[in-house]
């Protein structure tokens, strides 16, 4: 009897534990499968976010061409170019400032035919006879003439017909151009802190 009893508490004990040794072995392909699963989900997860960066990024891009449009509809069209036109006179760095804060800088012309349409809709749009604050200045030194950016400029227009005072010709006390609509878009070079009316410039991508 207890013979017989002995035999039942060890095949028991021998079925248990062959149930333990073979438990790893059906849980192992469980964590293959959920680890193939989190991989998966996490792959589509990523890829999830990156089509909502892309879609940001294209809805930024369009709003930035609505603005421009925008602008481009309001003020003159030049080459890649919207210009727009201010006729709040304020100094030099006010008028930059307020460019900047509408995604734009201080019209720069980068050429003879822009700088001729650019005097075409400043004496249209503001005055025959105005100046505008144009985006060069030669503050950081004396007599190097640079854009907004920091950047030497490549075409100049400066009104040298006065051989008593060709421009520039004020020193350190001007050193910030305008456009001058009364002088055939030629350029002056003024004080800072004078207030003229200026031009907005936006870049088309």
């Amino acid at each position: 009897m207890e013979f017989n009893g002995l035999c039942v508490l060890l095949g028991v004990l021998l079925l248990v534990n062959c149930s333990f040794q073979q438990t790893p072995a059906k849980k192992t392909p469980v964590k293959k499968v959920l680890l193939e699963s989190d991989t998966a989900r996490d792959a589509a997860i990523n890829k999830l976010q990156k089509q909502i960066e892309d879609i940001v990024q294209e809805l930024n891009l369009l709003k930035e061409q609505q603005a421009l449009q925008t602008v481009c509809l309001k003020g003159i069209k030049i080459n890649n170019k919207c210009f727009l036109a201010d006729t709040v006179r304020k100094h030099y760095h006010t008028a930059s400032e307020d460019c900047n804060a509408m995604g734009g800088v201080l019209g720069t012309p980068t050429s003879s035919d822009e700088n001729d349409q650019l005097r075409d809709y400043v004496r249209q749009r503001i005055g025959l006879d105005e100046q505008v604050w144009l985006g060069i200045n030669d503050m950081v030194t004396e007599g190097t003439w640079v854009d907004q950016t920091g950047s030497s400029i490549t075409f100049k227009n400066w009104d040298t017909s006065n051989y008593r005072s060709p421009q520039p010709d004020g020193g350190q006390a001007h050193d910030c151009a305008v456009l001058s609509g009364a002088s055939s878009g030629k350029w002056f070079d003024e004080n800072c802190r004078e207030e003229k009316t200026s031009v907005c410039q936006f870049n088309i991508v």
